[in-house]
């Protein structure tokens, strides 16, 4: 599949893919009449479907639509600048709604043109026309579920059409979510689609049944029908996914193909080809000097237990902590031996000087972030902590700390782009040193859209709402093991891995999705799926934070409406058709 991708850019030329759908020429004028009639054509045009993946990337700036830039909106994630969906502010002519819209329906188009055409236009075999609808298929449902997790119904277009034939109504969120559904039925039932993939195989990145299996298990836990999503889970199983052993080093190049990714975006080291969490989640330490524009919340950090399954307190390291204001508590984070003009600017800033130790400051609050859950350290850069950075030509090891002083001798510390304020960063898909990409806006590592750890998370959580809380909790412990956590358990309740009600387990399920999938993009739509987004982001005095809780930016609730997503403004009005989504201005 990457070896695919790297001609991606000759079907672009060939079918007159665009931005947009509804702003140039509909992708199918070009595409009827000139795809699909030779074998090589016809894979290059299945080739542009997956490419849609890929749309709205850019590395020039952040453009907020890939995959892991959404965790920004989340509980687990922040950004550095404010978002005026979290401000309350957002409006429906807004372009997150309006390049989502445009980018699902682009891929879309592209489907209905493979599934469309293939039959009757392809020289391919039977058997290969048979797997390429397939993933055609696949894709159409991806997209379409996509666009209905956020918006709650959209038209409904399952053949090629031009932008005059784009008029049709919403169609119900069920109906979109019946559509997915019986798209990924055909998919599986389509006796040429291989099972899966292993690692290798030139076909590693393609659609399979595993995949289908999975996507179709997620639509049905959007559905609430518990059953039929724990069987789909049970099938992915069945066809061979387990778990990497090492959860720090699954995030690496070398095992973007095991047996735990399901479907992932192919990203190889090649201009307009790679992913660009490097660039956006790096550092000025990082290979490339990159920027840390999207951020770890320290509601995440703060989540993550105590390597005995008890829940983390402040107050166990620090006592008294949680009465200071956050502001005041800054004192803890600061670094050992500051001078008198540092202190004076820190007590400036708020911070009780008092409680400082000129030396040990460092070492009493790194208390903080030992002992913990191992996923904790391979996800974040915690203030003290080291990172394997770039200095000049070479490696040069860098730790993190406040206030910064300077990435060079004698003192090698972090550098970001945001020195006034202290943040904890990401360590996930951030390059260590200069061996691991090539540049800073296209990394060779691919971005997992479905792994086998979101397949066990939510098969527990599908046994839960079925109250069979003995197969669930043996779910969740498959991956707490595998982060060398203690196993949930119904027996003792003097421990903190105590299970004390369907409840309760509902919510440790919840929690433990929070703390595997950071900077992945899944938690912002988990949040929205559980009617939580509110309570969790939203919670009194959060918003994007430094590590001591001080907000950078707060956080407004504009209210309800904002759980489903603004019909983009530029589409009803070329489309009268569309009605708005209740709450938003007309």
């Amino acid at each position: 599949m990457k070896k695919l991708l790297l001609i991606c850019s000759l079907p672009l030329i060939l079918l007159g893919c665009k931005k947009t759908l509804l702003d140039t020429a509909p992708y199918d004028a070009l595409a009827s009449e000139t795809m699909w009639t030779s074998d090589n054509l016809t894979d290059l045009g299945v080739t542009g479907i997956y490419n849609a993946l890929r749309l709205g990337q850019n590395t020039g700036a952040a453009s907020g639509l890939e995959m892991y830039q959404y965790d920004r909106f989340s509980f687990t994630g922040q950004t550095r600048d404010a978002e005026s969906l979290l401000q309350g502010t957002i409006t429906p002519g807004n372009g997150l709604f309006s390049s989502n819209w445009q980018n699902f329906y682009e891929g879309i188009v592209r489907a209905n043109d493979a599934i469309t055409n293939i039959p009757l236009k392809s020289p391919s075999s039977a058997v290969k026309k048979g797997k390429l609808i397939a993933e055609a298929k696949f894709l159409r449902a991806y997209y379409y579920f996509r666009l209905n997790q956020v918006f709650k119904g959209v038209p409904i277009y399952l053949a090629p059409f031009k932008i005059e034939e784009a008029t049709k109504p919403r169609d119900t969120e069920q109906a979109v979510w019946d559509q997915a559904i019986k798209d990924l039925t055909d998919c599986i039932n389509e006796p040429n689609l291989p099972n899966k993939y292993t690692k290798g195989n030139p076909g590693f990145g393609r659609v399979t049944k595993s995949a289908a299996y999975a996507l179709r298990g997620k639509i049905y836990m959007y559905t609430q029908k518990w059953s039929e999503a724990v069987a789909d889970f049970a099938k992915v199983k069945e066809l061979g996914h387990t778990l990497f052993a090492n959860y720090t080093l699954l995030f690496k190049e070398a095992n973007e193909q095991s047996d735990e990714m399901i479907f992932s975006i192919q990203n190889t080291g090649v201009v307009n080809l790679g992913s660009t969490t490097q660039f956006f989640c790096g550092t000025r330490a990082s290979f490339g000097s990159c920027w840390n524009t999207y951020l770890v919340s320290p509601n995440l950090v703060d989540l993550y237990e105590n390597a005995d399954g008890t829940k983390f307190n402040w107050e166990t390291i620090i006592p008294g902590y949680n009465a200071m204001s956050a502001v005041a508590r800054q004192v803890y984070f600061l670094r050992d031996g500051m001078t008198a003009a540092e202190q004076t600017a820190a007590a400036g800033r708020g911070a009780d000087m008092s409680k400082y130790l000129v030396a040990g400051n460092e070492a009493r609050i790194s208390k903080a972030w030992t002992g913990r859950d191992s996923r904790l350290a391979a996800n974040v850069i915690t203030p003290y902590g080291n990172y394997n950075g770039v200095l000049g030509a070479g490696n040069q090891t860098v730790t993190s700390r406040f206030p910064y002083r300077t990435i060079n001798a004698p003192t090698f510390d972090l550098q970001t782009d945001t020195q006034t304020f202290f943040y904890y960063l990401y360590r996930k898909f951030v390059a260590e040193g200069n061996a691991e990409t090539l540049n800073r806006s296209y990394g060779p590592i691919d971005h997992p859209l479905i792994r086998y750890a979101d397949v066990l998370l939510m098969w527990a959580e599908a046994l839960v709402e079925l109250n069979n809380l003995p197969e669930a909790i043996l779910k969740v412990n498959e991956v707490r093991t595998r982060a060398g956590m203690p196993a949930l358990q119904q027996t003792d309740p003097t421990k903190g891995t105590y299970v004390s009600s369907q409840a309760n387990l509902r919510d440790r399920v919840r929690d433990e999705r929070r703390v595997e999938f950071p900077n992945e993009g899944i938690n912002y739509f988990d949040e929205l799926r559980w009617n939580t987004w509110k309570n969790t982001v939203f919670r009194t005095g959060n918003g994007s934070r430094q590590v001591w809780g001080a907000n950078v930016n707060s956080y407004t609730y504009g209210g309800d409406y904002l759980n489903a997503w603004a019909i983009p403004q530029v589409e009803i009005e070329r489309n009268p058709n569309l009605k708005q989504n209740p709450g938003w201005p007309n």
